[in-house]
């Protein structure tokens, strides 16, 4: 009788790990080969102690199970509880460059290498370079805005 409490217990562990592969822990596959292990020993134990016959049966129940779980889970609609439902709808920085425009001038709040940060109109923005360096607390003057990125070149004090 204890050999079919391990035995049980062993497939029922297998079938939970697979199941929480599926809807938990979703691309490791680490869990649910682990649970594939759980069943493979549950059916060779079977196999060692009561033979061929009762390690087919099991494994025909297990399959059986296994189906009837995944029949069931898309009945019911268990799969949506963990969907997401929302969508996102809006885009990245929309707007956010419509209160610059060429010409304005700013100041580097970071180094430009080519990439940092500068102030127009009290706003931080970040900004590249055509490829060149611009230290920190420099005045900087937007040549171009392409694609939701500010181009700037360094003011040249006369």
């Amino acid at each position: 009788m204890l050999i079919w409490i391990i035995i049980i217990s062993m497939m029922l562990i297998g079938l939970a790990l697979v199941i929480l592969e599926l809807i938990f822990i979703p691309g490791t596959t680490v869990v649910g080969l682990l649970g594939l292990v759980f069943s493979i020993i549950g059916i060779v134990v079977t196999y060692n102690h009561f033979g061929g016959n009762a390690a087919l049966y099991l494994l025909l129940a297990m399959l059986a199970v296994s189906l009837a779980t995944l029949v069931f889970s898309f009945r019911t609609a268990a799969w949506g509880k963990f969907s997401l439902k929302s969508s996102i709808d809006s885009r990245v920085n929309e707007g956010l460059l419509q209160a610059v425009s060429i010409g304005d001038e700013g100041v580097t709040l970071s180094s430009l290498r080519p990439i940092g940060k500068a102030e127009f109109n009290h706003k931080t923005y970040e900004v590249k370079t055509s490829g060149g360096y611009v230290n920190t607390g420099e005045k900087v003057k937007i040549i171009r805005i392409e694609s939701h990125q500010i181009v700037v070149e360094p003011l040249r004090q006369l």
